[in-house]
């Protein structure tokens, strides 16, 4: 799960990290009174979204000098008036896609006078398993970016979780980024308390980007993005408190309300198949015969007839669909259970493209009569090659 810069910003003040003082505005007449209650002279005007690359991206149908989704206003009345210009728009980003996102919220916040600028970020290493620092001295870039030009300008090493955070941490980190005198000391108070915060609040990302030096040599975290463990929020009530569901996709949000592992792509094939292993496989296959997937979508060993339905649904409901593959192996799960889902899913919201079903395990002959007595038009497959070959030739036919 995903938050909002001004919330990031919150959890990092609440641990002590050095951030600016902001304030978030919903409605465009809050912004002057926002705007005033902060020092300036300069203050920031930042959009809201889910995304990044916010400063370089583009407002949908923007007249000249709104250009961008973070901007420096000099007075309050300039801020009051970024604000309006903002607010309501579709902010387009490299992250967001051509769609973009509409902007809800606005960040207000003082601006700073910068030295350098630097990246650092904390992220989980799928492959050792441990919290992994990510820094370098190019802050204020992507770090894809950073990495495929000037890789050597990236240092990464994990924490060994025997002995946690260690002083000499925060002091490698202090010497990747050139800090020098009182900087070294506030780098070391600074990684202990974002590794404190990743840990205790249960966190898979937290990037600071850029993480500054200031005209006074200070350090300071200048932006934040935060993503946490959708596994673990049911004992994160406080992180919980701050998902904004209107910055998700309305399938994936729907497919979480039922348990149901899913996450949107950009082909034309749907996908329902049980086990994220399988559906890996599924989506590699149908690949291999020239189309592409969807979607992900696992409905996990011991889905229920109403949740079978459910991920119909979330899968018919994608306009982008033109095609559904249904790739069952029957242990936990039923090949009759999910028999039952497809037939109801299908007569409640109706069939208006090809569905190939592959059925095989647990109760396989009953699924597959059960399909058979239904009187709809469904494709049957006898393996999981078979399927996809049917699916994609039913899609491009």
């Amino acid at each position: 799960m995903n938050i909002h810069e001004y919330q990031a910003k919150g959890l990092l003040r609440a641990a002590g990290v050095p951030v600016s003082d902001g304030r978030i505005v919903f409605k465009a007449e809050e912004a002057k009174s926002a705007a005033g209650e902060l020092d300036g002279p300069l203050w920031v005007v930042k959009a809201q979204i889910h995304a990044g690359g916010r400063g370089k991206g583009s407002f949908k149908e923007a007249s000249a000098g709104e250009k961008g989704g973070v901007r420096l206003a000099r007075s309050v009345a300039e801020a009051e008036e970024m604000t309006k210009q903002m607010l309501g728009r579709t902010l387009v980003t490299h992250q967001t896609g051509p769609a973009g996102k509409q902007v809800n919220r606005i960040y207000i916040e003082d601006g700073s006078e910068i030295e350098r600028e630097l990246y650092l970020a904390l992220l989980v290493d799928r492959v050792t398993s441990r919290i992994s620092f990510v820094v370098s001295t190019e802050g204020g870039m992507d770090i894809e970016e950073v990495a495929a030009n000037t890789p050597e300008k990236i240092l990464s090493f994990s924490i060994d979780p025997a002995t946690g955070i260690q002083g000499f941490h925060g002091r490698r980190v202090a010497f990747a980024l050139g800090l020098e005198g009182k900087q070294v000391k506030q780098c070391v108070d600074l990684v202990g308390k974002l590794y404190k915060l990743f840990v205790e609040r249960d966190a898979e990302m937290v990037e600071i980007n850029p993480l500054i030096v200031t005209d006074k040599g200070d350090l300071k975290c200048l932006d934040a993005k935060m993503g946490f463990d959708s596994n673990a929020l049911y004992r994160q009530q406080e992180i919980l408190s701050l998902r904004d569901e209107t910055e998700e996709d309305s399938k994936e949000l729907a497919a979480s309300k039922y348990d149901l592992n899913y996450i949107a792509l950009d082909g034309e094939i749907g996908c329902m198949v049980n086990g994220a292993g399988l559906a890996m496989a599924t989506m590699d296959i149908i690949k291999l015969y020239g189309a592409e997937p969807a979607n992900f979508l696992d409905v996990g060993g011991g889905a229920t007839k109403e949740k079978v339905t459910e991920a119909f649904k979330i899968i018919t409901s994608d306009p982008n669909v033109k095609g559904i593959l249904v790739n069952i192996f029957g242990g936990i799960m039923r090949c009759d259970i999910i028999a039952e889902g497809v037939i109801a899913a299908v007569k409640e919201v109706g069939l208006q493209v090809p569905l190939v079903v592959r059925l095989e395990g647990t109760n396989v002959d009953l699924g597959k009569q059960i399909i058979n007595d239904s009187g709809l038009n469904v494709i049957a497959a006898d393996n999981l090659s078979d399927a996809a070959e049917k699916i994609v030739k039913a899609v491009k036919g």
